[in-house]
């Protein structure tokens, strides 16, 4: 739509008496991020955005700079800024495979995993006392990201989390 990739995130059909009906959609453009609501008519046709998918991994950040390599190829190396790769930055950790969306040869996005294994670089022991409804405490993981987690989380333990809601799912693997 007018020459930039757009995402629907919402639509809803609408048909009023006597009118034509319309479509009332929720769109994201994916270079700028904003958020439009628009109506379409049943006239109107666009042409489908060509997005293409790159696997890269990533290697290291320095300077608020994050550096990947290409999977096939780890000499050729993409040097992103945090404005370009949003949320997904406080989830990355080294040798993180991710997908790069590309429109045309301008990187809109990052793709992480869904569910990342990180291993627990600290965490406070578990305060006896009130957990009849289950307690929680926070943890540190190896990347520097904080979260809550249960109380038997310990440092040192694998645990998986959710990149979506930034919220513990489960423990991976124990410490002995």
């Amino acid at each position: 739509m007018d020459g930039e990739p757009y995402e629907v995130l919402e639509s809803q059909f609408l048909r009023m008496q006597q009118r034509k009906p319309v479509i009332q959609a929720k769109v994201k453009n994916l270079i700028t991020g904003k958020i439009v609501p628009r109506s379409f008519h049943q006239n109107e046709s666009f042409q489908e955005a060509e997005i293409e998918r790159e696997s890269m991994k990533f290697i290291f950040s320095h300077r608020n700079e994050f550096t990947f390599a290409e999977t096939s190829n780890p000499s050729k190396r993409t040097v992103l800024k945090p404005e370009e790769i949003g949320e997904a930055a406080k989830f990355l950790k080294s040798n993180l495979e991710v997908g790069f969306k590309k429109f045309g040869e301008k990187i809109i996005g990052v793709d992480i995993p869904i569910k990342v294994d990180y291993s627990v670089k600290t965490a406070s022991p578990a305060d006896k006392g009130n957990t009849a409804q289950g307690g929680s405490k926070e943890i540190e993981l190896e990347n520097g990201l904080k979260i809550q987690s249960p109380l038997f989380i310990n440092e040192g333990d694998v645990v998986k989390i959710n990149t979506q809601t930034g919220m513990y799912v489960e423990r991976v693997e124990k410490t002995k």
